[in-house]
């Protein structure tokens, strides 16, 4: 050891003994193995999170063209039939409702969305038959642009939620990397390092007591012959 460097102890007291030191590297065979799962976890969070980013991405360029569509196919319809018409039609239809459940993606609740599109009033029949063309367009537009604007909402809350685990899973894996597995092969190495000194000084008591014997022994023999 190089003069002024001192002995890195453990930050808790250590019991230098064998059991202590087999549970030490059973302890760090077993958070290796949790860094593994964490890092592939983290891994496979990191690929989906890139996947339905790529998909939320192509998303958003239809949500604006759909937008500009819808608000454009409901222009029409007012100047076609009327906003009397459009506004009487828009009266008929109940309130759209969307119901979210969750599913799991790699251990995480992801949001499920669906849409009910009310119709109290109006049916496919009564739309096919009695809404005017201009504005039974419009509807399918907006209908379009509803379930869009939802699947765009699923998809980013979905990010957001990849992304906390992301972080949380890169936490706990830097921790046990570099802080858990650290001190625990440190805590080895001190009790290694305490076995072996403990061994030395079994062993050179015992020699000193062998060499005790031994001249006792010939001091006896001395005085017998004496």
């Amino acid at each position: 050891m190089a003069r002024g460097e001192k002995k890195k102890m453990p930050s808790v007291e250590v019991r230098p003994t064998r059991i202590e030191l087999i549970n030490t590297n059973r302890r760090i065979k077993f958070a290796q193995r949790g860094l593994d799962l964490l890092k592939m976890k983290r891994s496979s969070l990191v690929m989906e999170f890139f996947k339905i980013s790529r998909t939320v991405k192509g998303m958003r360029s239809d949500l604006r063209i759909k937008l500009l569509e819808a608000i454009q196919s409901l222009i029409t319809a007012d100047v076609i039939d009327g906003s009397i018409v459009v506004e009487a039609i828009a009266n008929m239809y109940a309130e759209a409702k969307a119901s979210v459940s969750t599913k799991n993606v790699m251990g995480v609740r992801i949001p499920s969305v669906q849409i009910n599109l009310g119709t109290s009033v109006i049916t496919e029949i009564y739309r096919a038959t009695s809404v005017p063309v201009a504005t039974n367009e419009a509807i399918s537009k907006f209908e379009e642009l509803m379930k869009l604007i939802l699947e765009v909402a699923e998809k980013e809350s979905s990010l957001r939620r990849l992304l906390r685990e992301i972080e949380k899973t890169k936490r706990r894996s830097n921790a046990i990397e570099n802080i858990l597995i650290p001190k625990l092969k440190d805590n080895s190495k001190y009790i290694r390092m305490r076995l072996d000194e403990i061994e030395r000084d079994t062993f050179t008591t015992l020699k000193t007591v062998k060499r005790n014997m031994g001249r006792k022994n010939t001091n006896g023999s001395n005085e017998i012959y004496q």
